[in-house]
């Protein structure tokens, strides 16, 4: 194993997480856990990547307890007790094979469509309510509302801590909930979750807090953010190095103790001047470890392979990458679609035999395995 390739399987701590390498395994919606319960083959799934070298797996999206939260057929919930025993199945096979792992929450918000399971009959809830055809589609939140989904986040971060997760991980990313209150776009309100990038903000402000109060001070939160959203792949939130330190400081005071910096491509610059990519920024401004992620060991942004296509990624070498990490750049490397396809990925890296590594296709999306 190279010098550089060493950084990637350095051991990282921060209070008492402890990762045995610097390869995070980044959460991708699957879809194989029908009424929202992981089966035998969900937790294989995840052992799997820990037992290869992955030093911490965040889940797929895993909704809390909202009659709102979830958008899409088979995504595991985060609550009940048949789900949260699967959950805990998944957390003691990771742990034996001495990886670490948390669970991704997550509220989808306004791209819910009615007939969704649970709850066929529940409208999607976002910021501001929507009419078609005279019927309301989306919920426009009450502060009520919000108050019930942050109890519903932080219901959910207590049973992972009581389940034994090493942490959670606050999806706040790509167009969903917590995202919509942030852009101006999908969020008019005008009342105090309204208006200035600092009121659109309180809601995943109050709710990190919240989580921090449920699971006391030492234990892990981590808030995955974008500049894009699924909607729109080239809007930015913010366009400045100070915006973006305006926008970080109350999440960090808040109580995140790791950011995790949704891009779509990791070598990419954030702000002209700098060669710092999202999660360099992020580092630099709130002093907090940083996840980046992005196309991360394959030879295109992922786009073009999600589409209905017949191309494959193929691996591509890391070089840049591990360059980064050297430099301190950022803390933690999230890996996607080179893990959907290959269990195996981060063994291959640590011992020189990238040749071996499996291409990404679509095909990979239709099995766990």
């Amino acid at each position: 194993m190279t010098a550089a390739v060493n950084a990637l399987f350095q051991p990282f701590q921060l209070g008492s997480l402890q990762l045995p390498s610097r390869v995070v395994m980044a959460p991708m919606t699957r879809s194989f856990s029908p009424n929202g319960v992981p089966t035998a083959d969900v937790v294989e799934y995840y052992r799997r990547r820990a037992a290869s070298g992955v030093g911490l797996i965040v889940t797929e999206g895993t909704t809390v307890n909202h009659p709102a939260a979830n958008g899409y057929a088979h995504v595991p919930r985060f609550y009940g007790e048949d789900a949260l025993a699967g959950w805990k199945k998944v957390v003691d096979a990771v742990h034996a094979a001495g990886g670490k792992i948390v669970p991704q929450l997550w509220h989808v918000g306004n791209v819910r469509r009615q007939g969704t399971e649970p709850q066929p009959e529940v409208p999607a809830y976002g910021p501001m309510e929507k009419r078609k055809n005279d019927q309301v589609v989306v919920h426009g939140m009450t502060r009520q509302d919000i108050q019930d989904v942050i109890a519903a986040f932080a219901q959910a971060a207590r049973d992972a801590k009581a389940i034994g997760m090493d942490g959670v991980e606050i999806h706040g990313a790509h167009g969903y909930l917590i995202d919509q209150f942030f852009w101006e776009g999908s969020n008019q309100r005008t009342d105090e979750y309204g208006g200035s990038l600092a009121n659109r903000s309180r809601f995943a402000v109050e709710l990190v807090a919240a989580v921090r109060a449920a699971v006391g001070p030492d234990y892990p939160i981590i808030f995955r953010f974008s500049q894009w959203k699924q909607q729109d792949y080239t809007a930015r939130l913010v366009t400045t190095p100070e915006q973006l330190g305006e926008f970080l400081a109350p999440l960090s005071a808040a109580g995140v103790d790791i950011f995790h910096c949704s891009t779509r491509r990791f070598w990419e610059s954030e702000f002209e001047g700098s060669e710092l990519n999202l999660a360099g920024w992020t580092r630099q401004l709130t002093s907090k470890p940083t996840i980046t992620v992005g196309s991360v060991g394959l030879d295109g942004e992922f786009l073009q392979f999600m589409v209905k296509t017949d191309k494959v990624a193929q691996p591509a070498n890391i070089e840049g990458l591990l360059e980064r990490l050297n430099r301190q750049e950022f803390d933690l490397v999230a890996v996607g679609r080179a893990l959907i396809c290959d269990p195996d990925w981060a063994l291959k890296v640590r011992e020189g035999r990238m040749q071996e590594i499996l291409p990404f296709s679509r095909e990979a999306l239709k099995t766990l395995a």
